[in-house]
């Protein structure tokens, strides 16, 4: 009898979905590549700056294990450790390997890779191309999956869209449900296991960098089929954008690993170009702020210190919400060589050669931290068990996901150089487990009866008719818009109770209004509109997860700033202090004169907080509302602490 291969259906041509892939193909295994464009057009295409690896290339005493403490310690300890560790670990590998692939990174004049240094750390450890990495790591493994193609191992269906999971009577996943985006047709495809790699969520807000497919249509379908969401609350908001009418552009954080320096005049509403403005009367507030990391601390203490100087001390350009970022003092040839597409993607949208110029720039929604929950398994050491069917796995059995879609890497703030990491990392590390799981099936999902997939796919027909007749007064585009101010107004930066309690209120009369919703295209061939529609119902549904979790979360930490519940750590205080009070503890009542005045008392204050409020929080959709609940996160390598970058 001939041996089966698995089959595996992976949603999304992005570096996660391709990394899967390609590691699926070389362990034998048939793919369906299911993108909602064209793979080289996936988001991965937009992350500029660079991929983290520790590999120490400048001998400035990097490791993998400073990489983890400097992800840990970003992302605010809410991470899961011992996967954090293992792709810090695995990060000099997959460097090497993209590097043998093709990836034209840059190098030294020795040949050597050449590493900038990226927020959040104080060593040289991301691996860059330009300023176009995400592109070149897409590229280089589309050819890898261009071949498997070849070979008949990968089908590629791009402008298809997927609905969601064949579900069986026990809640097995065993397709998916897919949408022909040119013909409308819609049909399902049976599989062993469904990963999503669907890139996140940020089009939920109307001002992000990211691209119009991110809606996280995919990952809140998983949710309303019973799929954990996590951590949804933690949305990055990254530092650097470029202000625009229709959307706001990355200026990638590599600008300012390559020097740039964010100031503001001195002088409130000074009406001067930057150029007549004096270095005496500039006001370099990150690096007056934080002398240590300067204009690299991480992405959530910049974006604050921004929000604070504009709205707080009124230092706006003109008055207005935005700061300089200047790398005028740097020569064109250098700037040509390490920075020249984000430079020339700023000069096309404002007219302005920052070569010469000082960019202005402004903060922007830009990834979710938070994400589908799933699983994995640590050996007998805490080590990961790379063979585990547990790595990845949604709470839906045979679905995973990987990548920005899911959840465990980041903790409350990303670091830089981080994202393109995890996407490859997760798609590598998914795969054995994947075949694991599959090997064990006790049915394939060629073999569960067909009338779950007639079902399946009749539901979905169905549900797109009634779209296509929905005849009501509301435009999707402007209920879109709507919902998308609402959360850049009130879930944002600085978050506040009432303002939340707002919009949840607000959330709900926009779910009110879609309901009263008019399909504004009803075209047969090649139309977005009522994809679109769906899409909308799901980022209405994650909005919902996104506020309510903001709400519930009483405290301050990383990305979600409330101000209300700041524990104001006292000036002077060293981190090390509280491992120190943690020691003490052991050997009775700390005494309050062992430490500076007023730190014990913070100490007390971090404890309780983290006691009460370092773990994750799961979303689960019940009653229509998402009801969430709180999880331990696995803290067993490193001991959380108070972040400080000064």
């Amino acid at each position: 009898m001939a041996k089966r291969k698995n089959k595996i259906i992976i949603i999304g041509g992005g570096l996660a979905g391709l990394a899967a892939a390609m590691r699926l193909c070389e362990l034998t295994c048939e793919v369906v590549l299911i993108s909602y464009q064209p793979l080289k057009r996936s988001h991965s295409v937009c992350a500029q700056g660079g991929i983290n690896a520790a590999i120490d290339s400048k001998g400035e005493g990097d490791s993998p294990e400073n990489h983890f403490y400097d992800t840990i310690k970003g992302g605010d300890f809410l991470a899961e450790q011992p996967l954090v560790r293992d792709m810090c670990y695995q990060a000099p590998a997959i460097i090497h390997l993209m590097d043998r692939m093709g990836v034209a990174f840059n190098r030294t004049h020795e040949g050597h890779l050449a590493f900038r240094r990226f927020g959040g750390t104080l060593y040289s450890r991301t691996a860059f191309a330009g300023a176009t990495t995400g592109q070149q790591l897409v590229y280089s493994l589309d050819e890898q999956i261009r071949r498997y193609e070849h070979d008949g191992l990968v089908e590629k269906l791009e402008w298809h869209e997927y609905l969601g999971a064949v579900l069986d009577s026990k809640g097995v996943c065993r397709g998916a449900i897919i949408h022909d985006l040119r013909t409308n047709e819609i049909y399902t495809l049976a599989s062993d296991v469904v990963i999503l790699a669907t890139g996140g969520p940020s089009q939920i807000y109307s001002g992000s960098t990211a691209s119009a497919v991110n809606t996280g249509a995919a990952a809140t379908m998983a949710y309303l089929q019973g799929a954990k969401y996590a951590n949804g609350e933690f949305i990055q908001i990254h530092p650097t954008a470029i202000p625009g009418q229709d959307k706001l552009r990355l200026m990638s954080e590599s600008a300012r690993g390559e020097g740039g320096r964010i100031w503001v005049p001195k002088k409130p509403g000074d009406a001067r170009g930057p150029l007549d403005i004096p270095e005496t009367e500039r006001y370099y507030f990150l690096e007056e702020k934080y002398p240590q990391f300067g204009n690299l601390v991480p992405r959530d203490v910049a974006s604050r210190e921004i929000y604070d100087v504009v709205y707080n001390q009124k230092l706006g350009i003109s008055g207005q919400p935005m700061v300089y970022l200047d790398l005028t003092h740097k020569s064109k040839e250098f700037l040509d060589d390490r920075l020249g597409g984000i430079l020339d993607i700023y000069t096309k949208f404002t007219g302005e050669d920052p070569r010469k110029i000082p960019m202005k720039i402004f903060p922007a929604v830009h990834y979710s931290m938070g994400g589908l929950w799933t699983d994995y398994e640590t050996s007998g050491d805490g080590s990961l068990d790379h063979h585990s069917p547990r790595n990845q796995m949604t709470s839906i059995q045979g679905l995973y996901a990987a990548g920005e879609a899911d959840c465990q890497y980041h903790g409350a703030n990303r670091l830089g150089a981080n994202s393109l990491l995890s996407c490859i990392y997760t798609g590598l590390m998914i795969a054995p487990g994947v075949i694991n799981y599959s090997k064990n099936l006790s049915q394939s999902g060629q073999d569960v009866p067909s009338s779950i997939f007639d079902d399946a796919r009749n539901y979905w027909t169905n549900r797109f008719k009634t779209i296509h007749k929905l005849n009501g007064l509301e435009n999707p585009y402007k209920l879109h818009k709507d919902l998308g101010d609402l959360l850049m107004g009130n879930v944002l930066i600085v978050r506040n109770n009432k303002a939340l309690e707002k919009t949840v209120y607000g959330i709900e009369e926009i779910e009110q209004r879609f309901r009263d919703v008019k399909c504004v295209d009803t075209n047969d061939w090649a139309n977005p509109t009522p994809s679109f529609i769906n899409q909308l119902f799901c980022m209405i549904q994650l909005a919902k997860i996104i506020t309510r979790g903001a709400l519930m979360r009483d405290e301050f930490r990383g990305a979600h700033f409330k101000p209300d519940f700041d524990l104001n750590q006292p000036s002077g205080f060293d981190p090390h202090e509280y491992i120190d009070y943690l020691e003490q503890k052991n050997y009775g009542e700390v005494a309050e004169d062992v430490f500076p005045p007023g730190h014990l008392d913070y100490m007390k204050r971090f404890e309780a907080n983290n006691k009460k409020w370092l773990k994750t929080s799961i979303a689960q959709l019940e009653n229509n509302q998402p009801k969430i609940t709180y999880a331990d996160v696995n803290t067993s390598l490193v001991t959380p602490r108070p972040r400080k970058y000064d």
